[in-house]
C-alpha cells in the first residue's frame, strides 16, 4: 500500500544537519512496515533491530555511550557494518535501556550514520530516570490511513487528485460510488492490517475480528503500561467514548463515565490515553475566528478515537449498514462523520 508519510522520510533523508529521527504513533499503525519499505527505496544497505526481540543488543547502551563501540557490536550482531549509506532502524526502542538517550550520542558522534527509530509512544515518554535527547532528534507523527491513501490502497487513486482539485463537475458522474467508497472507510478505517485484509478478501466479517483483535491488545496494554490503579478508570473511559459520541452532547460528560464522576477523578486516565496516541482531545471554541487556540474553552471538549473503523467496530456499527443509503450518516448521530472530520 501506498504510505503519504514516505515522502516525510525522504525529505528526512536529504535534509542538510539531518538528526535521528523518532517515529511516533500509536500501536499498529504502520510504523515498522513504513521504516522497512523506506529502507528498501531508499538505501543501498540496511539494518533493523527489534528490542524485543534482539536480546543481546537490548543492553548495549547500559556500559556507555561509546558509539564506536556501540557500531561495533551491531556489526558483529548483524553481519552488517554501519556506515553513511546504511539506514539503521532501532524498532521498539523504549525496549533498550538508555536506547533514546543514545540517540543523542549518534547526533554527537556519528552524524553521518541515517538512524530511525520507533517504539511506543507511551514506552518513549515515560523512559523514567533516563535523559531525553532534546533537541538532538526530530519527530515524525504516523496515523492509521486516510481517506486518500484508503482510495489508493483498493485501486481507486484516480479520484484522489480530482478531489483535491475539488473538481466536483467532473466527480458527479460518480458520486454514488464515492459515497459507497466513504461508507467503506467508515467502517474498515485505516489500520494498515485491517486495510490490507479488505483490500485481500473484501469480508467485513474478517475486518470486524481483526478491529476486534486490535482494541483487545490497546486494553491489554493499559495493564501493562499504566498505573494499576489508573487500569479500571482508563477503560470506563475508552468504553464510553462511542457512547459519548452517539449522543447529542456538545461536551464530554463525566457524569455519562458514572454517576458523580468529577474532572479531576478522571483527567489522569484522560492523559494517559493522549500519551498512548489512542484518542484526540478536541476542545470547544469560544468563537469561529482565527487563530482558533485563541479562543479554545478548555472546560468543554469532545473525544475521538485514533481511526474511525475502530470507532465503528467499538460503537458495534453492522457493515449491512453500508447496504442501507445513508443510515451509516443519520443512526450515529453524526458520530462518525465528526471523527471523520
Amino acid at each position: 500500500m501506498e504510505r503519504y508519510a514516505i515522502q516525510e522520510l525522504y525529505t528526512w533523508k536529504n535534509r542538510e544537519g539531518r538528526k535521528p529521527l523518532i517515529i511516533q504513533g500509536a500501536r499498529q499503525v504502520g510504523k515498522t512496515w513504513l521504516m522497512r519499505k523506506f529502507a528498501e527505496e531508499a538505501f543501498e544497505k540496511s539494518i533493523y533491530i527489534n528490542f524485543e526481540n534482539e536480546t543481546l543488543l537490548a543492553h548495549t547502551f547500559e556500559k556507555d555511550f561509546d558509539i564506536q563501540r556501540i557500531l561495533l557490536e551491531i556489526q558483529l550482531v548483524t553481519g552488517i557494518q554501519p556506515d553513511s549509506n546504511t539506514l539503521l532502524i532501532f524498532d521498539e526502542i523504549q525496549e533498550a535501556k538508555r536506547g533514546v538517550t543514545s540517540l543523542k550520542y549518534f547526533h554527537e558522534n556519528a552524524p553521518e550514520i541515517p538512524i530511525i527509530a520507533a517504539g511506543s509512544l507511551l514506552g518513549i515518554a515515560s523512559h523514567q530516570g533516563e535523559s531525553f535527547p532534546v533537541g538532538k532528534v526530530e519527530f515524525m507523527s504516523l496515523y492509521p490511513l486516510s481517506f486518500f491513501e484508503f482510495l489508493e490502497a483498493i485501486g481507486k487513486g484516480q479520484f484522489v487528485e480530482v478531489i483535491r482539485r475539488g473538481d466536483w463537475n467532473l466527480l458527479s458522474p460518480f458520486e454514488s460510488n464515492l459515497q459507497m467508497m466513504l461508507r467503506q472507510y467508515y467502517i474498515v478505517g485505516g489500520m494498515p492490517e485491517v486495510v490490507n485484509s479488505f483490500v485481500k478478501d473484501a469480508d467485513m466479517q474478517e475486518v470486524r475480528r481483526i478491529q476486534r483483535n486490535i482494541l483487545d491488545a490497546y486494553e491489554r496494554d493499559f495493564s501493562k503500561h499504566a498505573p494499576a490503579a489508573e487500569v479500571p478508570r482508563l477503560r470506563m473511559v475508552w468504553h464510553n467514548i462511542s457512547g459519548q459520541l452517539s449522543k447529542e452532547n456538545k461536551k464530554f460528560i463525566y457524569g455519562l463515565l458514572k454517576e458523580g464522576a468529577r474532572a479531576k477523578n478522571f483527567e489522569l486516565a484522560i492523559e494517559w490515553l493522549k500519551d498512548a496516541g489512542l484518542v484526540y482531545q478536541v476542545n470547544r471554541t469560544k468563537k469561529g475566528q482565527l487563530p482558533l487556540s485563541a479562543y479554545e474553552d478548555f472546560s468543554a471538549f469532545k473525544l475521538f478515537m485514533l481511526d474511525i473503523g475502530l470507532l465503528s467496530a467499538m460503537s458495534d456499527v453492522q457493515p449491512s449498514v453500508l447496504l442501507d443509503g445513508n443510515a451509516i450518516f443519520t443512526d450515529y448521530k453524526g458520530a462518525l462523520t465528526e471523527q471523520y472530520v
